[in-house]
This record gives C-alpha cells, sequence and structure tokens, in this order.
C-alpha cells in the first residue's frame, strides 16, 4: 500500500489502495494487475469495499452527467464501458455492469441475488477506468471517501 491513503482511516486505506492498484490496471490494459488488484479486493470487508466502490461509480456518473441521468444515459454508459473493456476483457459481463450502475444509483433490486466479489471488483475497477476518462482517480476517490464520512457523521 503507497502513503497517498495514509490520511485516511484504517478501514479505507486497503480499499482505497486496492482500488486504485485494480483501476491503473483496467486503464492500462494489464489483465495481470487487475486480477491481482481484484484478488486484493474481493478479500476485503465486502460491505465496505462496495459503498466505497458504488459511492465511487456514482460520482463519476454525477460528474460525466451534470444535468442529470435518463434512462438512455444509462443504456449508453451500460454499452459503451462493456465495449470498451471487452476490447480486452472477454469475460466481461453486462449484467454485472448493470448491477453496478443500478446499485451506484441506488435502484438495485436488494432480493437479486448479488455478483461475486471478485466479479463485482473487476466489473467496477473497468466500469470506474471508463467512466474517469482523464481524470485522476485520487481525485474522485478522495470525494467519494469524503462524501462517505459526511454521511456517517450525519447519521
Amino acid at each position: 500500500m503507497t502513503n497517498q491513503w495514509r490520511h485516511l482511516p484504517a478501514p479505507a486505506r486497503p480499499i482505497a489502495a486496492a482500488t486504485d492498484a485494480a483501476v491503473a490496471a483496467a486503464r492500462d490494459h494489464d489483465a495481470e494487475a487487475l486480477t491481482a488488484a481484484v484478488s486484493e479486493l474481493a478479500a476485503l470487508d465486502q460491505a465496505q469495499t462496495g459503498l466505497i466502490l458504488g459511492t465511487t461509480v456514482r460520482l463519476l456518473l454525477e460528474l460525466t452527467h451534470p444535468d442529470g441521468l435518463d434512462g438512455d444515459d444509462i443504456r449508453t454508459v451500460l454499452e459503451q464501458s462493456v465495449r470498451a473493456a471487452a476490447t480486452w476483457q472477454p469475460e466481461v459481463d453486462p449484467h454485472v455492469m448493470l448491477v453496478l450502475l443500478a446499485g451506484a444509483l441506488g435502484v438495485h433490486d436488494d432480493e437479486e441475488a448479488a455478483p461475486k466479489a471478485d466479479a463485482l471488483g473487476r466489473h467496477s475497477a473497468l466500469l470506474i477506468a471508463h467512466l474517469l476518462g482523464p481524470r485522476p482517480l485520487t481525485e474522485v476517490l478522495t470525494l467519494a471517501l469524503g462524501e462517505i464520512e459526511r454521511a456517517q457523521l450525519n447519521d
């Protein structure tokens, strides 16, 4: 783990570091590094990991669609992210991407069985890498963690 996440609370540090590594691997199309980072993400607390990844995806959706999202926007994000990932990750599953998008937007059916932790980690990294564009992950992940902290303090 790098020192860039040292300022975070202890439970968030390994999630931030593994997310950073997974997204960097996805951006670089480095399958081996992605698999290693996804293994780290899958071994962490899934409730906390899901919250951080979901909040990051939601913030990226808000940043890339400042006027709001409609069904066509979600369909476009889904299609583009799956196509981009499929060029080097042929096992990408559009349904898992849809579950991630729906979960990030708070509209996922909780009765549906959640995909396995490694699938969620891999697809989250692919989706985040796609949505980031040229933005640095550190900036967006820091915003997501700050938002989570504020929400927890106000509950």
